[in-house]
């Protein structure tokens, strides 16, 4: 298959078989992540990671789209912040002990945690619970702040996200709803 026809269809596939595949590979890549660190080490470990980042690059394409509905321009922002968080993760950049990649990733929460609060298509507790992970993955800006608060900030995180994006294997999002509000958006545009 082209990838032309490939792009075309996924462009046209409707909003909540593109939540249920920004589910599934979210939970892919968690499933991965912890499978491949406790596994795998060495040159096979970065290997296993690639794949982790692959599936966490999809989540992120997904989401934008998902969520453009409620406001274009913070969804973009939400998607920059976790591929260039994704990108950080991919160089292992470290600056002085702060873990980069997993801040851009809480700012992406957040900003989610935002677009959903907003949404209609989603329950708005689902917002709150990603945006408070957010903020848990904002503790890995101090080393010891996060070391202080670990194991509890990565399961605050790991729920917070994990809620969401079950909720979106699940259930999806109301496509009435969706498209309603991504009609409304694009209304706003044209004016």
């Amino acid at each position: 298959m082209r990838a032309g026809v490939m792009m075309e269809r996924i462009r046209d596939a409707s909003p909540r078989f593109k939540a249920r595949m920004a589910g599934a590979f979210y939970v892919f890549s968690v499933l991965s992540a912890i499978f491949f660190e406790m596994v795998l080490r060495g040159k096979m470990g970065y290997a296993a990671n690639f794949i982790q980042m692959s599936g966490m690059v999809a989540v992120t394409l997904l989401s934008y789209y998902i969520f453009k509905a409620v406001n274009r321009s913070l969804s973009l922002l939400a998607a920059s912040f976790n591929l260039v968080g994704l990108m950080f993760e991919a160089l292992r950049v470290n600056s002085q002990g702060v873990n980069i990649a997993v801040v851009f990733h809480g700012i992406f929460c957040m900003l989610i945690g935002f677009l959903i609060y907003r949404s209609t298509f989603l329950p708005r507790i689902l917002g709150a619970l990603i945006a408070f992970g957010g903020l848990s993955w904002l503790t890995y800006l101090s080393p010891q702040l996060s070391d202080y608060l670990s194991p509890y900030n990565l399961a605050c995180g790991l729920l917070g996200e994990a809620s969401v994006f079950l909720w979106l294997l699940v259930m999806g999002v109301n496509v009435q709803r969706w498209q309603e509000q991504a009609s409304a958006a694009r209304a706003s545009i044209r004016a």
